[in-house]
This record gives C-alpha cells, sequence and structure tokens, in this order.
C-alpha cells in the first residue's frame, strides 16, 4: 500500500512540476512595422519574456479592430487596441453596433495617449481637415483604429469619404506616394513620433501637420469621450511646427480565457525596474508606460491577472 501511495505522489509530483514549467507562449498583436504599436510590442515583449516559463512575442497585424477580432476568434492571446475601439467590441456599442461583440475582452494596461496625425505637404495650402475635400486622402488600412477616426474627424468637420479620393493603405505606403506627389494628406493614430512620419520629414519632402481645435475637436470630444486634448510638439518631426490635436488610450488588452497566473507574471514583469528603464530608454512613449498611467481610462474590466498585481502594487483598490 505505502508503495503504491509512493508511486501515486510521484506521478502527482511530476504531474505537477510539467504544468508550473510548462512554457507558455502568449502573442501580442501589434500593427503595420512603420507605426508605433510594432516598435513598443517588441520592447515589451522581449522584456517581459521569462525564458522556460513564458515566451511573449509580438508581430505586426492592421491594428486595433484585427487585433480584438483575433483576440476574440483566438488566433492572438493579446493585442493592442486603441482604448475607443476597445470598448466598443467589449459593450457592442459604436462600430460593433448590431455586430457580435466580445464580452469577454480584458484590460492588461493602459500604455500611453495616441496622436491623431493628420499629415500634408507642406506648401499644400491645405490648413484644415475641412479643405480636403476634393483631395486623395490615405485613410489607413481596414482593421485599423486610425481608419475608424479619421471617419469619424472628417464627418466632424463635414467631409463625406464621397467628398475625398481614398486609399486604404499603411502609412509607409501614404509616405512614399506622398513623396511621388500621387497622394495629398493621410491620417495616422499613434505615439509620436511615428517611424514612417519621421522618414518622410527626414527624406527632405518637407511635411505640416493639420490641427485638431476649435469647435469640430470639441464637438468630437463631446460625442466621443475616448477623444483627449493633445499636442503633438514642435521637433517631433524634423522641421515641423507643432499642432494641437486630440488623442486616445493605447491599450493591452487580452481575453479573459488567458491564464491568470501568466497575466500576472507578465504585468508583473512590464512594471519592474529593469523594463521600465529599458521602455523609458527604447522609445518616447515607452515613458508613459507607468504603473500609474496603466490603471487610468479602463473602459473595459482588467484581467484577473492584471487586477491581482494591481491590487498588490496598491494602485486599484
Amino acid at each position: 500500500m505505502k508503495l503504491k501511495h509512493l508511486a501515486t505522489a510521484v506521478v502527482a509530483a511530476i504531474a505537477l512540476t510539467g504544468t508550473v514549467s510548462a512554457q507558455q507562449f502568449f502573442r501580442i498583436g501589434t500593427g503595420g512595422t512603420a507605426g508605433t504599436y510594432y516598435p513598443v510590442g517588441g520592447m515589451i515583449a522581449n522584456a517581459v519574456s521569462q525564458p522556460g516559463k513564458i515566451v511573449v512575442t509580438a508581430q505586426a497585424s492592421n491594428g486595433s479592430l484585427a487585433n480584438v477580432n483575433a483576440i476574440a476568434g483566438g488566433s492572438l492571446e493579446s493585442g493592442f487596441s486603441q482604448s475607443d475601439v476597445a470598448t466598443w467590441g467589449q459593450k457592442g456599442t459604436g462600430i460593433f453596433e448590431g455586430k457580435p461583440n466580445i464580452p469577454d475582452l480584458r484590460l492588461i494596461a493602459n500604455l500611453y495617449p495616441e496622436s491623431v496625425h493628420v499629415v500634408v505637404k507642406k506648401g499644400s495650402g491645405i490648413k484644415s481637415v475641412a479643405d480636403l475635400k476634393g483631395k486623395r486622402v490615405a485613410l489607413d488600412e481596414p482593421g485599423s483604429g486610425t481608419l475608424v477616426n479619421a471617419r469619424l474627424i472628417l464627418a466632424a468637420y463635414g467631409v463625406k469619404e464621397s467628398d475625398i479620393k481614398p486609399e486604404y493603405i499603411k502609412p509607409n505606403q501614404a509616405g512614399d506616394k506622398m513623396k511621388d506627389g500621387s497622394l495629398d494628406a493621410f491620417f495616422f493614430v499613434g505615439g509620436a513620433p511615428a517611424g514612417a512620419i519621421a522618414e518622410l520629414a527626414s527624406s527632405g519632402s518637407g511635411i505640416e501637420l493639420l490641427p485638431l481645435d476649435g469647435p469640430q475637436a470639441e464637438g468630437l470630444r463631446m460625442a466621443s469621450p475616448f477623444f483627449a486634448v493633445d499636442e503633438i510638439p514642435t521637433g517631433a518631426y524634423k522641421d515641423t511646427a507643432g499642432v494641437k490635436t486630440l488623442a486616445v488610450g493605447a491599450q493591452w488588452v487580452t481575453s479573459a480565457k488567458a491564464d491568470t497566473d501568466t497575466v500576472y507574471q507578465i504585468t508583473k514583469a512590464l512594471f519592474s525596474d529593469a523594463t521600465q528603464k529599458t521602455l523609458q530608454a527604447g522609445h518616447a512613449k515607452g515613458k508613459m508606460i507607468t504603473l500609474q498611467n496603466a490603471v487610468k481610462g479602463a473602459g473595459i474590466p482588467f484581467h484577473p491577472g492584471a487586477e491581482r498585481f494591481y491590487k498588490e502594487a496598491g494602485v486599484l483598490k
């Protein structure tokens, strides 16, 4: 009998050890390679991975909407999303009105504000979003949060999609088309500085940023609480004057089905001293990924693993 009990205990111990040491894979859907999600996602993935336990990888995607849909479908464990897209997805409002919603969407962390960029060629004479009528304008790809916001912003300025010649391409492709003169303007929602815009500004093709200010911007803020007043500073892009604009929060989201301990360990690692130093040194927006900011602007419930960490850290009650 004793031998039998001992054998059972050994099997149980092996099973337990196997569970604890089994490697977990945790993917982060980011955005296009020329945006801000992609480099920030890569930095986070490298910093929070725990060799032999949790392997976190960042992969390029079409952005916010594509990421929340991939989480819902199980092809991604997590992803970055604008706060508006995440909340609409979880609650079945906004662009998800009348479509299947994603009640299991959960928040790991609020990351940083994403500025709305409306980029035009220097000297184009385009001074406002209202001036885009009749122009060739890139709105980003289907699946991106930028496309969702661009449509709201155009409407606020009295511009219909049929009033412009729209293109549905990523900002790096838009930058190339602007260089060769086949595009007049493009939208991009992301942390400044964004790679594609920085490259365009440094290439000798001078750019200007259109302001989002005044009654139209105020109207947007009243209609959508996700928009906040923001500013892209002078010098964020080479020889480019700063502008007042709007921003939405960038958030790291997952599914309620994600393993609680895995999410706890990842969240804890995100706010370790080592990761915080890496983020601050690695990207202008990395400085804003702080423990205090992580719990701001949550439009959806926190994942239990993240919630456990924030309660231990004293930033959530």
